[in-house]
C-alpha cells in the first residue's frame, strides 16, 4: 500500500492542470492506455465477485463478467472511441451539452452519475476485505464497516493528490504485479488439488455450460446478462476517460482492443482458483463465497506467495477504486458545479479552482459510496446494479448524439427518463420473467425517436415538453 501510495506521489508531479488531473493531458502511451483499460474492472468485481459468482453457479453465472465486461471494451472500440476521441471532450456529460444543450447536460450527468456510487462502494467492500482477511491472521479482528472506512480514507486521499496520472501510471505496474501474483498462485494451487486436469475432471456437474436452454425466457436473460455491463457501462464516463487519454486516436482504438483481450484472459484465473477450492474442500458449503480466494491463498501458499498476492490485489483494486472516483467526480466538478457557478453570475472559473473543485468532488463522490456500503455489502451485486442505471438512461442519447444527426432535446429527455421510468416500474412494482432493463432499454431507444417524431409533427409540443422537464427541475431541485 505504502509503494502504490509512492508511485502515485512521484506521478502527480505530471499534473499541471485540470486537463493532466482529469485525462493525463492525452499523452499516455499505448501500453500504459492498455493497462488502464484492462485495470477498469480487474479488481474487487473480478477476484472476489465474477469467483463467488463462478462458485455458486459455473459459467453462466459469470456471463455478465468477465465476458460481458470484455465485450464492453470491444464495442466502446469499435463504435465509440474514434468519435469521442476527435471530439476533444473533458467528459461525456460534454457531448450531451454540445448535442442536447445545458439542461440535458445537467440531467444526464446526474443519471452518470447513479451508475458509479454502487461500483465504488463495491471497490471499497473489497479492500475492507483484505484488509480484514490479513488482520485476521495477526489475531485482530475488525468489523467489516470499519476495514472498509480504513480503507475508504487511503483511496480518497491517493486519489486526490495524483489524479489520472497517478492511476495510469501504478496500473501499469500493478497490472503486471497481479498477473504474476494470479499466475503463481494458480501453480501452487493447481498442485495442492492435484494438477489443472483433475480440478477440472473433478468440477460439479453444469460448471462449464455456457449457453441457456432453448426457452425464450432463457434466451432472453442470457442476452441480458452479455447486456448488464456490456452496454450499461458504455456512456460511463471511467470507460471513456481511460480510453480518451490515449496520445492519439488510434492507440486509443488499440488500446481498448488490447485491454478486453488482457481482461478476459486473466480473469479465467481467479475463476480456476474458485474451481480449485471445491477440490480442495469438497465438503465446505462455502457459505461466505466472497472469501474463499483469499483464504485458499492464506491457506495453501508460502508467505512470500500471500505477500505478492495480496500487496498485488490490494494495489489493484487501490488503482481500480481510485480511477472509479476520479471519474464521477470529473463529471460533478465540469458538467454540475462549473456551469451553476457560471450561472449565478459569477466570473469564469480558472484552472486553480477547477483544480480544487475537483479534488473538492473526489471526496464527495466517496463518501456517498461508503455509505452505500453499509446496508449492502455484495461485491457482484452492487456491480450490476451500478450498469443498469447507465444502460437504461444514457445509453440511447449517447448513441443517437453520435450517430444520428436529427437527435434532438425532447427525445433525448424522452429517452432518459422514460428508460428509468420503466426500469424502475419492472424491478421494484411489477416483476417480468425478463431483466427489468431489457424492456426498459428498448423503451429509451424508442423514446429517443419519438422525441424526433413529435418535434416534426409539432414543434410547440416538442419545446412544451422540454420546458415542462425543465420547470420540475427548477421547483424540486
Amino acid at each position: 500500500m505504502v509503494v502504490t501510495i509512492a508511485i502515485g506521489v512521484f506521478a502527480s508531479r505530471f499534473v499541471k492542470g485540470s486537463g493532466d488531473f482529469v485525462q493525463a493531458g492525452r499523452r499516455l502511451p499505448p501500453l500504459f492506455n492498455a493497462a488502464a483499460l484492462f485495470a477498469l474492472w480487474f479488481g474487487s468485481e473480478t477476484v472476489f465477485g465474477a469467483s463467488s459468482a463462478f462458485m455458486e453457479g459455473g459459467l453462466m453465472n459469470v456471463i455478465e463478467d468477465p465476458f460481458g465486461a470484455s465485450l464492453c471494451l470491444f464495442l466502446f472500440g469499435f463504435f465509440f472511441v474514434r468519435r469521442l476521441y476527435r471530439m476533444n471532450l473533458l467528459t461525456i456529460g460534454d457531448l450531451f451539452r454540445i448535442r442536447y444543450g445545458q439542461n440535458v447536460e445537467l440531467i444526464s450527468s446526474f443519471f452518470m452519475l447513479l451508475t458509479f456510487f454502487g461500483y465504488i462502494a463495491a471497490q471499497f467492500v473489497a479492500l475492507g476485505i483484505i484488509l480484514q482477511v490479513v488482520l485476521l491472521q495477526a489475531g485482530i479482528t475488525m468489523d467489516l464497516s470499519l476495514a472498509i472506512l480504513c480503507c475508504s480514507i487511503v483511496v480518497v486521499g491517493y486519489t486526490v493528490i495524483g489524479g489520472m496520472w497517478a492511476v495510469s501510471v501504478t496500473d501499469m505496474v500493478q497490472s503486471v504485479l497481479i498477473v504474476f501474483g494470479l499466475v503463481v498462485v494458480v501453480i501452487f494451487v493447481a498442485n495442492e488439488a492435484g494438477g489443472v486436469s483433475n480440478v477440472i475432471a473433478n468440477a460439479p456437474e453444469n460448471t462449464f455450460r455456457f449457453l441457456p436452454n432453448a426457452e425464450p425466457i432463457d434466451i432472453t436473460n442470457w442476452i441480458g446478462a452479455w447486456m448488464v455491463i456490456g452496454l450499461g457501462y458504455i456512456p460511463s464516463q471511467d470507460v471513456f476517460q481511460r480510453a480518451n487519454s490515449a496520445r492519439s486516436e488510434k492507440d486509443a482504438v488499440r488500446s481498448t482492443y488490447l485491454g478486453a483481450i488482457l481482461y478476459l484472459v486473466i480473469a479465467m484465473l481467479p475463476l480456476f482458483i474458485a474451481l480449485a477450492a471445491k477440490v480442495l474442500y469438497p465438503t465446505e458449503d462455502f457459505s461466505d463465497t466472497q472469501t474463499v480466494l483469499p483464504n485458499i491463498v492464506l491457506n495453501h501458499t508460502p508467505l512470500w506467495i500471500q505477500i505478492v498476492f495480496f500487496g498485488a490485489l490490494l494495489s489493484a483494486v487501490l488503482s481500480t477504486c481510485s480511477g472509479s472516483i476520479l471519474a464521477p467526480a470529473s463529471i460533478l466538478a465540469e458538467n454540475f458545479i462549473k456551469p451553476i457557478y457560471k450561472s449565478n453570475g459569477k466570473r469564469k472559473m480558472d484552472d486553480k479552482q477547477f483544480m480544487l473543485v475537483l479534488r473538492l468532488s473526489v471526496v464527495g463522490i466517496a463518501l456517498i459510496s461508503f455509505l452505500m456500503t453499509l446496508p449492502k455489502q455484495n461485491i457482484y451485486d452492487l456491480v450490476g446494479e451500478s450498469a443498469t442505471f447507465g444502460m437504461v438512461s444514457l445509453l440511447a442519447p449517447m448513441t443517437a448524439g453520435l450517430y444520428w444527426k436529427r437527435a434532438n432535446t425532447a427525445g433525448a429527455l424522452l429517452s432518459m427518463f422514460g428508460g428509468m421510468v420503466t426500469y424502475i416500474i419492472f424491478e421494484y412494482f411489477l416483476p417480468l420473467p425478463v431483466e427489468a432493463f431489457i424492456p426498459a432499454t428498448i423503451i429509451s431507444f424508442l423514446f429517443m425517436y419519438a422525441g424526433r417524431y413529435m418535434e416534426e409533427k409539432s414543434p410547440t409540443y416538442a419545446a412544451g415538453v422540454v420546458n415542462r422537464f425543465m420547470r420540475f427541475f427548477k421547483d424540486n431541485p
